[in-house]
């Protein structure tokens, strides 16, 4: 009975040692190809920034006379002003390497300053659509969310707002038509986004 436990323990032995090993090559294999990718980024030449996704703040359908003398509203219309003064684009998801192969090294500290002036904008939107909802303000507090939507934002509290909004209201096809346009986002909580609006739908 010993010897065909020990034969097994031979084979699951060479078997383990086999998987390691494979498993080191693949590591090496994606490294290596990261760092010549990553050499190859830091190579490529400025370019031109023109066919960017650049995001302007529509002042003018936005309800900017609601509550505008509400201190958390009022700090928001400053930083939304503030940000306007400058480019702003949705870069989430995407390396800076790949952003460097695509724009060149020398624009990555440009890129860097336009994805976090769109990251200032999508967490003020949903603040700012926050402080409406629970003052009553419920259709202007739509109007904000779905700009936030429009600027492809990751926010996943911004879309489980405005689906309850929306459900509210009786329009379960408005939360039917956020799933395409969550399942589409270049970001981590794609999944978790889509997940909240199907579950919001069989509520």
């Amino acid at each position: 009975m010993k010897f065909p436990f020990f034969a097994s323990f031979i084979v699951f032995c060479i078997w383990l040692s086999f998987e390691i090993r494979k498993h080191r090559r693949i590591q090496e294999k994606a490294s290596d190809s990261f760092w010549e990718k990553e050499a190859a980024a830091n190579n490529t030449r400025r370019k031109p920034l023109d066919d960017l996704n650049y995001i302007h703040i529509p002042f003018d359908s936005l309800p900017m006379d609601v509550l505008k003398e509400d201190p958390g509203v009022a700090q928001c219309h400053e930083t939304l002003y503030t940000l306007s003064k400058d480019p702003i684009v949705n870069l989430t998801g995407i390396s800076n390497t790949d952003l460097k192969l695509k724009y060149g090294a020398p624009n990555i500290d440009l890129l860097s300053c336009y994805d976090q002036r769109y990251t200032t904008l999508a967490r003020t939107l949903q603040t700012w659509a926050n402080i409406l909802y629970e003052n009553g303000f419920v259709s202007e507090a739509c109007t904000v969310l779905e700009f936030a939507v429009e600027t492809h934002t990751d926010v996943s509290s911004s879309y489980k707002l405005l689906s309850s909004i929306y459900r509210q209201n009786g329009q379960i096809d408005k939360i039917r038509s956020l799933i395409p346009i969550a399942s589409q986002l270049n970001s981590v909580l794609s999944g978790h986004i889509v997940a909240s609006l199907e579950e919001a739908i069989k509520q």
